[in-house]
């Protein structure tokens, strides 16, 4: 069942969004060759705490962070660690916000350092893909049109769409329906009405698509040990289009 959600619930979910949207840009300026991605689940954790929020991911089903930090070919769900991030690398930060019971869900990639003009152009597809997603998502539009506009411009660019992995439904809880797949057909799935709240986050790989799990039974990698890059946003479907809730600009 897709639960439409009110014009004071959206509200609520928007200052949830902004407070992790800021979060992001404080990590534009935290992350660099030498920092941890446990350092940065700290700071994370500690700057939630001090904006009266929570970070909701931790402790669903048993997961121990406030963050999923996932390096290089980490495709998703990556475990905060005290190894040190080096010039070139690829992190993902991806964090759920509890703010007065409204969540927000946004994940960035970022380049550490100086990163390889092959990685620069993987960085730059994935954001532009994700927001071709948001564009499609219109009152009247199919959630197909969402996952095909991402999917026919990712593979023209040379790179792959995760399969596995799909965006979904947030309200009360992490994950409701609808389900979003970022490929598809245009014109299938269920139809976008104003109410509906979701997650799109394509993650987009520099070789195949396929993935595999680490034995940890969170953490999913490329199979080939390509690149992989993930950016998400949470948007609310209104009567004039597509809202933003966790946008950083």
């Amino acid at each position: 069942m897709i639960v439409l959600k009110s014009a004071r619930e959206i509200e609520n979910m928007k200052a949830a969004g902004k407070l992790l949207a800021s979060v992001h840009k404080e990590l534009r300026k935290l992350i660099k060759p030498g920092v941890t991605t446990w350092e940065i689940d700290q700071f994370v954790e500690d700057y939630l705490k001090k904006h009266g929020a929570t970070p909701q991911q931790k402790g669903y089903r048993n997961y121990q962070y406030a963050t999923c930090a996932s390096i290089n070919d980490e495709v998703c769900h990556g475990f905060p660690r005290k190894e040190a991030l080096n010039d070139g690398d690829i992190v993902t930060i991806d964090m759920v916000v509890n703010l007065n019971g409204a969540l927000a869900d946004s994940a960035w990639s970022y380049g550490v350092g100086n990163v390889s003009e092959q990685t620069q152009k993987l960085l730059e597809v994935t954001k532009e893909a994700l927001y071709r997603g948001i564009a499609a998502s219109v009152p009247g539009n199919r959630v197909g049109d969402i996952g095909h506009a991402i999917q026919s411009y990712v593979e023209v660019e040379g790179f792959s769409v995760v399969r596995e992995f799909i965006g979904h439904g947030i309200g009360a809880v992490i994950h409701e329906k609808p389900d979003i797949p970022h490929y598809g057909l245009p014109g299938k799935g269920p139809r976008l009405k104003e109410g509906m709240v979701f997650t799109i986050e394509p993650m987009v790989n520099m070789g195949e698509w396929k993935t595999k799990m680490d034995n940890n039974g969170w953490t999913a990698r490329t199979v080939d040990g390509k690149l992989s890059a993930q950016y998400e946003h949470t948007i609310a479907i209104t009567k004039d289009g597509p809202v933003i809730l966790t946008e950083q600009e």
